[in-house]
């Protein structure tokens, strides 16, 4: 039994669906169940709707009407008429969110935003699975939130393990005896019912889920890369393969930011002992990437970039030292905002973090903080982490930076940077 996941841009337009049935047609005998991501840039476009509602500004309407437009395009270009059953189905599922922003915004905007951006996953898997049938691939589509169950935690699902694994293992083995199970990635539901999100980019952590619950011999996520490389091709000009990686390894990169595979996908599998290809869908012949149980350590250096950081540094008013019940009080007021911190250092007298510049809740952050500390800020960094790195791999991505932190322990090297004035 296996697992694929197809993210955004492998079901982007009408050509790239055809694409995927074709990968999945060939897995047909096997048991096989797909996990697919909303089409293109839909949960981005969702979420700006949502913001816009919430803050009862700009057309909303109008920007769920062109993505409406455009599923009902990508439709056009995959059925010959617009008699088929799966129109009215795509066009009920619109509707569902034009009934909410018809109404005032009453309910807390995490609560909205997972019942309105869910739909992105329930659009693309519904289109999969009505083209994958109407060219004879025998697909069952099902609806994840009856089966990935979690908390209350809007926009960070925390999963019930033990209520999931048992409805998935009592429903679904009786299914991929028959038919291709093709089912939505990032949604879960709380024991009320009400659909929640996983996190962004929370679809590979859905097909852990499924993967780990059903016990599978392994899973693919299928993407626009040949597999996991040293660096990502937007930063870095030349890129080299890993072809296997270890689960230790894969874990470190996601967790300093590595963006080819979800940071929290790799435990489930770990503890289930199950290997993760990473394949491409533009070239699904080639090996690409297996991570799993190895001695095998990264054969190059790897680079990971995030830019748009925040330097944030943080000192006690008074003349205390930064103690635990500060750095308590710190994490606590970050986990609120829900801010990531990519890099620390800590020294008796003050406290430093690099975040990403995300805007209203990094100001709001601020301004709490500056009521009981002495807060200093600098913007428009960027932050390389190296693992497995060299005096020279350092120095290749110094060329014109001037470094404001710099961290090293054995195998990682985190260097927050600016630019050089001209």
């Amino acid at each position: 039994m296996q697992v694929f996941k197809f993210g955004g841009a492998s079901v982007k337009s009408a050509e790239n669906i055809k694409n995927v049935v074709s990968i999945v047609e060939k897995y047909r005998n096997s048991e096989l169940l797909v996990v697919v991501s909303a089409i293109g840039k839909t949960t981005d476009k969702l979420a700006k709707i949502t913001t816009n509602y919430v803050k009862q500004e700009g057309d909303y309407f109008g920007l769920l009407e062109q993505l409406k437009q455009e599923h009902f395009q990508i439709l056009d270009e995959l059925f010959e008429s617009r008699t088929h059953p799966v129109y009215d189905d795509i066009a009920n599922t619109f509707v569902e969110v034009e009934w909410i922003l018809e109404e005032e915004p009453q309910d807390e905007f995490d609560y909205l935003f997972d019942q309105i951006v869910s739909i992105g996953e329930l659009l693309s898997t519904k289109i999969v699975a009505a083209y994958g049938k109407h060219v004879g691939v025998p697909i069952q589509w099902i609806d994840a939130r009856d089966y990935i169950l979690t908390d209350n935690t809007y926009q960070e699902g925390k999963v019930d393990w033990e209520k999931t694994e048992e409805k998935i293992r009592r429903d679904l083995p009786f299914i991929l005896d028959e038919q291709v199970i093709v089912t939505q990635g990032f949604i879960g539901s709380t024991s009320e019912n009400f659909t929640t999100t996983l996190g962004r980019e929370g679809s590979d952590y859905s097909a852990a889920i499924f993967a780990a619950s059903l016990n599978a011999e392994n899973i693919t996520i299928w993407k626009d890369v040949p597999g996991v490389l040293n660096a990502d091709p937007k930063w870095f000009e030349r890129t080299e393969l890993i072809p296997e990686l270890s689960y230790t390894d894969a874990i470190e990169l996601t967790y300093y930011g590595a963006t080819v595979i979800h940071p929290k996908t790799i435990k489930p599998l770990q503890n289930k002992k199950i290997t993760l290809n990473v394949r491409s869908f533009l070239n699904p012949e080639a090996p690409g990437t297996q991570i799993k149980t190895t001695n095998q350590t990264l054969p190059v250096p790897s680079f990971i970039f995030k830019v748009n950081q925040v330097f944030i540094n943080i000192q006690p008013r008074d003349f205390s030292f930064i103690v635990e019940d500060n750095l308590s009080h710190i994490f606590d007021l970050f986990h609120k905002h829900r801010i990531k911190i990519n890099m620390m250092h800590n020294s008796a007298i003050s406290f430093s973090v690099s975040v990403d510049d995300t805007g209203e809740n990094v100001m709001n952050l601020l301004q709490q903080l500056e009521k009981r500390y002495k807060v200093s800020k600098e913007q428009g960094l960027e932050l390389i982490t190296i693992r497995y790195y060299k005096q020279e791999t350092i120095d290749r991505v110094l060329v014109n930076k001037e470094i404001i932190r710099e961290l090293k322990d054995s195998y990682t090297c985190q260097i927050l940077v600016k630019k050089k004035d001209e």
